[in-house]
């Protein structure tokens, strides 16, 4: 076997025993729900009803907070609103608005794209919750620097137990998120961007037959160097390159992805219907309905996040001294995220009608073909927007899964620098393993984050009320 075929042989055990447990399906139905969506949708829509709506009531102001309209000078945190933003935004708007999108269509049809809209536009409200409880329940390592931040679900769950006196379970339930934020840092912030970069790498290289084919590891090993260059610098390079990057590759990308669209001005009504036929109507039995939706659901959830807890991480470091504020600015992410972005790949999917040929699951490729249906030289400027995609969500996944470890093991050095290095080999084999042992492997992890997460926003959602009726109240006056 090849060093790839090695490496994927060594990974498929493992990343099939944590998916069979995270992945749970209920029995009963016999249409084999998994209990972590149900789990994700709920506390979505709850916090969006128990919060009146407020996903879509607040939206302007949370664009008014990005803008700078409010910001006070001297107020404690480490980077700016939209360096806090688009450092979140790093870590999901990456492959999983390009390979996800197509990974749900080949998968659940192009209902499936409906549904993870309706997932992002709840999911708002769940990333308001996890950015305002972040920032309010942040920590200061060093009590005299408060410049210096940190925060995430590890403190606010500690937070919400301990009001109910159950410290022991809060302290289980931290430790427990930030163990599955290193996980989902490898797996999905490391290994899934690795893995469609370099497929992207091998599709304009010749394909199967071309040099690159089996080259994973050493395409890996180019990336890791990269990456390695900027998690070296800490959360103010980080913050930096990604203020930078993300404006970039969501502008090109959006930019091609309309051009495609304009050009195929003709079937946007039908792309549309399409869409909205295949996940509404039960032509094709309500099995096939349930099924794009729940394939959507869990392809959005893949893709922005919410509910999972790692935005907040990055979001207690803000320059604020106001949670609330903060809290709208977090609920962009899912907008720009997954009703625009992955909006716009699964027009480009279906107006182009290229799903309709596919084959099994399919991840980049299939978008590139989208593209290339249009423009021949076209993926060549896709792999690199895909490098881009890949490569800010790498930086910003190595700064979540370094805060679930200095949380478990204190500010040190050593394991710090340990991880770094681990970090940078995982991403030798996230290049070398197949995309379905990948994704296996990312979405448990990334899930398995959720499960803690989800407890502590049920805990604090009256406390989060009442600070949103009296933040509102300060600001009318």
């Amino acid at each position: 076997m090849s060093i790839d075929q090695q490496i994927n042989e060594a990974f498929k055990p493992i990343a099939d025993f944590i998916s069979g447990i995270i992945f749970y399906a209920e029995p009963m139905t016999g249409y084999d729900i998994k209990l972590i969506l149900v789990w994700l949708v709920a506390i979505s829509l709850f916090l969006t009803l128990y919060l009146g709506f407020i996903n879509i009531r607040y939206f302007k102001h949370g664009i008014d907070l990005v803008r700078g309209k409010y910001d006070k000078a001297g107020e404690k945190g480490e980077i700016n609103r939209f360096q806090a933003l688009t450092t979140s935004l790093s870590g999901t708007v990456g492959l999983g608005n390009i390979a996800g999108v197509a990974v749900a269509v080949s998968a659940g049809g192009p209902g499936a794209v409906f549904w993870m809209a309706m997932m992002g536009l709840f999911g708002m409200s769940a990333k308001f919750a996890e950015a305002a409880l972040g920032v309010k329940y942040r920590h200061y390592p060093n009590p005299n620097d408060k410049n210096h931040v940190v925060g995430g679900p590890m403190y606010y769950l500690k937070a919400a137990f301990e009001k109910h006196d159950q410290a022991m379970m809060g302290k289980f339930l931290a430790a427990f998120f930030a163990v599955c934020c290193v996980g989902g840092a490898v797996g999905a912030g490391n290994m899934f961007q690795a893995n469609q970069a370099f497929q992207q790498v091998v599709n304009v290289t010749g394909g199967e037959t071309g040099f690159m084919a089996d080259k994973g590891w050493m395409f890996g090993i180019v990336l890791a160097v990269m990456v390695g260059a900027v998690i070296i610098g800490g959360l103010k390079c980080i913050a930096a390159v990604a203020s930078k990057i993300v404006p970039l590759m969501g502008g090109l990308y959006l930019l091609a992805g309309l051009v495609v669209i304009a050009i195929n001005y003709q079937s946007i009504p039908s792309g549309f219907a399409t869409i909205f036929q295949m996940a509404l109507t039960p032509e094709a039995g309500f099995g096939a309905v349930l099924g794009a939706l729940l394939i959507g659901v869990q392809r959005a959830a893949f893709s922005n996040e919410a509910g999972v807890g790692s935005a907040a991480i990055v979001h207690a470091t803000a320059k604020t001294d106001s949670h609330i504020s903060q809290g709208f600015v977090g609920m962009l992410g899912p907008f720009i995220d997954t009703i625009v972005i992955c909006m716009v790949t699964a027009l480009v999917i279906v107006m182009t009608g290229v799903y309709e040929g596919s084959e099994g699951i399919e991840g980049v490729s299939l978008t590139s073909r989208a593209f290339e249906s249009e423009f021949s030289w076209f993926p060549y400027v896709l792999t690199f927007i895909v490098f881009l995609f890949a490569y800010s969500t790498m930086i910003a996944w190595f700064y979540y899964g370094l805060r679930g470890l200095t949380y478990l093991l204190g500010e040190k050095p050593l394991p710090q620098l340990i991880y770094k290095i681990a970090f940078c080999g995982f991403i030798v084999v996230g290049s070398s393993s197949a995309l379905g042992h990948i994704i296996s492997f990312s979405d448990a992890m990334i899930f398995a984050m959720a499960i803690p997460n989800v407890i502590g926003l049920y805990l604090l959602a009256p406390e989060l009320k009442r600070d949103i009726k009296t933040y509102l109240q300060n600001l009318d006056r």
